[in-house]
């Protein structure tokens, strides 16, 4: 069994929608980033290729390579956790909290928890999503942006 966590933030900016777990959250502004910037699945990809000593998420899809440009994290993910299975692990536990002031996340937590583990191909089981507030303390409480933090458990 190997653990890893991950975590991510991203700040607000003008112009882009907002992609959470792998869905697209109504919001006036999205997340800064050279892909499309969804701050959970970041912390995902970190915490599987952590967990499996495969490195992160920078030396995988380095935002210096102009094909990981405005990527899809959704493909990102995918390519990622077939590394780890490629390794011989498989992922048996997920749990994120995402950090948000605004919006409120709540009633998408159900969209996201379905679409990182059909993701993953996993049971929806395996996946735990949180959302908290910091109760306007931070870059996050300030609505500046939004960070997430995840662990997970390999076999």
């Amino acid at each position: 069994m190997r653990i890893g966590q991950g975590i991510d933030s991203h700040a607000f900016a003008d112009g882009r929608p907002l992609m959470l777990g792998g869905v697209a959250i109504p919001y006036a502004r999205g997340l800064a980033g050279h892909s499309d910037a969804d701050a959970l699945l970041h912390a995902i990809i970190d915490a599987l290729l952590g967990a499996a000593a495969l490195g992160d998420i920078g030396g995988m899809f380095p935002s210096s390579d102009p094909q990981w440009a405005n990527a899809d994290s959704r493909d990102l993910l995918r390519k990622a956790y077939e590394r780890v299975r490629a390794a011989g692990h498989r992922l048996t536990s997920l749990d994120a909290t995402v950090v948000a002031q605004e919006p409120k996340l709540a009633p998408h937590i159900g969209a996201m928890r379905e679409a990182v583990a059909a993701l993953l191909n996993v049971d929806l089981g395996v996946v735990s999503i949180k959302a908290t507030t910091s109760d306007g303390l931070g870059f996050t409480g300030r609505g500046e942006g939004i960070a997430a933090l995840v662990v997970v458990l390999l076999e």
